[in-house]
């Protein structure tokens, strides 16, 4: 039998969560229609200054969202709030797992009510330095690519005018934004800076690689890792570091830029996701995704972005082999000969490129 009062209670708290979300809708087309234009909320205080461990570049500065602790701290405080779902069910966090790299280890994502998404979850470790987000690019920072999964309704599923309400229907984050942002209503552009701020920590660097490559540690790496990266970097043989970049001072493992290598085919040999060509509508980006940073690859199985291949002894075979032939095949996939010995050696070296994790990135501790 359900209790009359824990039903009244239950009932008001829906009610309450409806007024304020056509208020605030309400609120924004005044403003909108008296042609009033919101300027965009930016962090008050000190700046944070993030530092990058060995291996990576410093961190890229954003002009409209420089971190501060505080806003970092409620970052991290969203990152692993359920609220953000539209049943409360998941987080952020729930498929950028830290105990998984801040990916989720599954083909696909799995969003709310047990939905499967259609593309593998990349973890968001170092991400800060892509200059576009999401397997197709579509999201031109991190601040952008925030809103999309709590909207998407195979994912978070919560439409942004309602995650907005729900927040601030809450005096603790009320109090907290405004210790960021200032007075002022919670907004989904302040959401979706303080969840970026907190990205932006989660940077992993100060892998075996790295104290070989850049610390002089001739002890880091393995022999078989060392006969490794001469593969990976040798054009006539891996030729892996052409995409992936490996830099005079630091690497961050990509070009940044989207390639067909045909994966994700089907047994007709047609592709079946369009990729960046979805955003752009340039043939030539047809079935390209963006390069994934190699850093810390060996704990974020499986991989491509459909998650098709299971190992990274799959991974080496599927390049050695040449990719998928498809009309829109990048010119730098070709077959590779690599005897049994060469291609253990590269998973050997992309087994050393495993970093550290920053301490304190997993859920915050709440008094």
């Amino acid at each position: 039998m359900i209790c009359p009062v824990r039903a009244i209670v239950s009932v008001s708290k829906r009610v309450l969560l409806a007024l304020l979300v056509a208020f605030i809708t309400f609120s924004c087309r005044m403003q909108k229609n008296a042609g009033i234009t919101v300027s965009a909320a930016r962090p008050v205080g000190a700046p944070a200054e993030i530092s990058a461990p060995p291996g990576l570049p410093p961190v890229p500065p954003s002009t409209d969202n420089r971190p501060t602790a505080a806003s970092i701290a409620l970052g991290h405080r969203l990152f692993y709030d359920v609220k953000l779902s539209g049943d409360e069910t998941l987080s952020c966090a729930s498929c950028h797992r830290p105990d998984r790299y801040f990916a989720d280890g599954q083909t696909v994502a799995q969003g709310v009510g047990g939905q499967f998404g259609t593309r593998n979850t990349p973890s968001v470790l170092n991400a800060a330095y892509s200059i576009a987000q999401f397997w197709d690019g579509r999201a031109a920072s991190l601040e952008a690519q925030v809103g999309g999964p709590i909207a998407h309704p195979k994912e978070m599923n919560q439409p942004h005018d309602l995650c907005v309400a729900r927040l601030n229907a809450d005096p603790s984050y009320r109090y907290e934004f405004a210790g960021v942002f200032g007075p002022g209503l919670i907004t989904m552009d302040k959401i979706e800076k303080a969840i970026a701020s907190f990205e932006r920590t989660l940077l992993s660097g100060n892998s075996p690689f790295d104290r070989y490559q850049y610390g002089g540690d001739r002890a880091a790496l393995s022999a078989a890792a060392i006969r490794g990266l001469a593969i990976f970097t040798d054009k006539n043989r891996g030729n892996c570091s052409t995409c992936h970049i490996i830099g005079e001072k630091f690497a961050l493992f990509t070009d940044g830029r989207f390639h067909n290598l045909g994966a994700g085919m089907n047994p007709d040999g047609e592709l079946t996701d369009p990729g960046r060509y979805a955003w752009t509508g340039a043939e030539a980006d047809r079935g390209a995704f963006r390069t994934p940073s190699l850093r810390n690859v060996a704990k974020t199985a499986p991989y491509m972005h459909d998650g098709s291949l299971k190992t990274l002894k799959d991974v080496v075979d599927f390049y050695a082999g040449g990719g998928n032939s498809n009309p829109h095949l990048d010119s730098e996939i070709k077959p590779l000969r690599l005897s049994a010995q060469d291609r253990l050696d590269l998973v050997s070296f992309l087994e050393s490129l495993t970093g550290e994790i920053p301490a304190n990135a997993g859920p915050p501790v709440r008094d």
